[in-house]
């Protein structure tokens, strides 16, 4: 499944961004969708999952309280909302899509993966 992130962009910190996750020709309703993020020279970080009918969200200690993952079904989109933000969310955000069933905050439990988004927030 071919995944597209949109929404990045540049906030100060404190901001909220939202970051969307689409798809076209496949129900994204049929798959666990992730978002990760990753800083040159780092390994990706686990930020949030969602399972397949929303019955269960998962978050990373580092954004659990400030960001929020959804699904909006007719729209086929999975969203990340982020607010108070820091300068250490700064990052490429990608989102992800996991056929097998069941939330794994692990970047290799993941088949499907889109073009990450820039996400800076600095003052």
């Amino acid at each position: 499944v071919q995944l597209q992130a949109s929404g990045g962009g540049l906030v100060q910190p404190g901001g909220s961004l939202r970051l969307s996750c689409a798809t076209s020709g496949v129900n994204m309703n049929s798959f666990v969708i992730g978002w990760f993020r990753q800083v040159p020279g780092n390994e990706r970080e686990a930020i949030s999952c969602i399972t397949r009918y929303g019955g269960t969200s998962l978050y990373g200690n580092s954004v659990k309280g400030r960001f929020t993952i959804s699904r909006d079904y007719a729209k086929n989109t999975v969203y990340l909302q982020m607010d108070n933000l820091k300068p250490d969310d700064t990052a490429v955000y990608f989102c992800a899509a996991r056929s097998d069933f069941g939330c794994k905050m692990n970047p290799s439990s993941f088949d499907s993966w889109g073009q990450g988004t820039q996400v800076t927030v600095s003052s």
